[in-house]
């Protein structure tokens, strides 16, 4: 079993295939990704499977919350008046911003207190939290990028199988909290590393920890446990699994993202082909 954290996986004997096509033309083979259909995704997901039994664990950050301190009073009225794509909520006391990139939305406080929210990396966390503060600096405030710290994570990940999360919750009281009532999953609470898990019976889990290190060591500290309460997928569900698996191993990828390493004739070539 190998666990991915962060970004995508390709497992080895696709990385392979991989490599080989994209070294004479890089942009080709992304144009030629993107006219794939479906099916054919699922297909080439398949036969990878067929080759690689070992299972992979791919890990999608989906959140990262970050907060820092500017070491300055911030008068939101007048960040609010003189700033782009913000919006004061007096009911709250505080000012939204809005970045495009990297897409963050940071909340900022009156005591200089800033927190981010929408990154999917800690260095896109920190890169977001110094862009929010050079845009409040440019407004004429003293301003110092100060105690930066990562706040809370969010990470999700897919199992290739569904799990019996009744008999895991018996077993593992200690640790588990299933309140079907209120909740459709199973919540896993894990001291070191510190992590709080929602395993649910499609084989879903979705964690939250201080940091992405502590979601990676979180999904292979629970993997074992679960993998003694899984069962087989209904022909719905595992279809439903290979076409999210097809969607992450091929992105599909619009023009736009390519146009730029093309030339002339290949973006030519490329409309009299569609």
């Amino acid at each position: 079993m190998e666990v991915v954290c962060g970004g995508r996986f390709l497992s080895p004997s696709f990385s392979g295939a991989w490599r080989e096509s994209t070294s004479g033309d890089n942009t080709r083979s992304i144009i030629n990704q993107s006219q794939m259909g479906e099916q054919e995704q699922v297909t080439a997901v398949m036969e990878d499977e067929k080759k690689d039994p070992e299972p992979v664990l791919d890990i999608i950050i989906n959140n990262v919350v970050s907060s820092f301190s500017v070491a300055c009073h911030l008068d939101l009225h007048h960040l609010a008046l003189h700033g782009n794509n913000v919006e004061l909520r007096k009911e709250n006391g505080v000012l939204t911003m809005k970045l495009r990139k990297p897409p963050t939305t940071a909340s900022i406080w009156s005591s200089g207190k800033i927190t981010c929210t929408g990154s999917t990396s800690e260095s896109q966390a920190r890169l977001a939290g110094r862009r929010i503060a050079r845009c409040v600096q440019k407004m004429g405030y003293n301003v110092k990028f100060r105690n930066f710290r990562i706040v809370n994570v969010l990470g999700t990940c897919s199992l290739p199988f569904a799990i019996k999360i009744t008999p895991f919750s018996q077993k593992h009281r200690d640790a588990a909290s299933y309140e079907p009532e209120l909740h459709p999953g199973v919540t896993y609470r894990i001291e070191h590393p510190k992590a709080t898990l929602k395993i649910f019976s499609t084989g879903s889990i979705t964690v939250t920890a201080p940091s992405i290190a502590n979601v990676q060591n979180a999904i292979e500290h629970i993997y074992p446990l679960v993998r003694e309460f899984g069962k087989a997928r209904s022909e719905e569900e595992m279809a439903e699994y290979r076409r999210n698996q097809a969607r992450k191993q091929f992105p599909i990828l619009t023009f736009e993202e390519v146009e730029e390493d093309l030339s002339s004739s290949e973006i030519e070539e490329y409309w009299e082909h569609m």
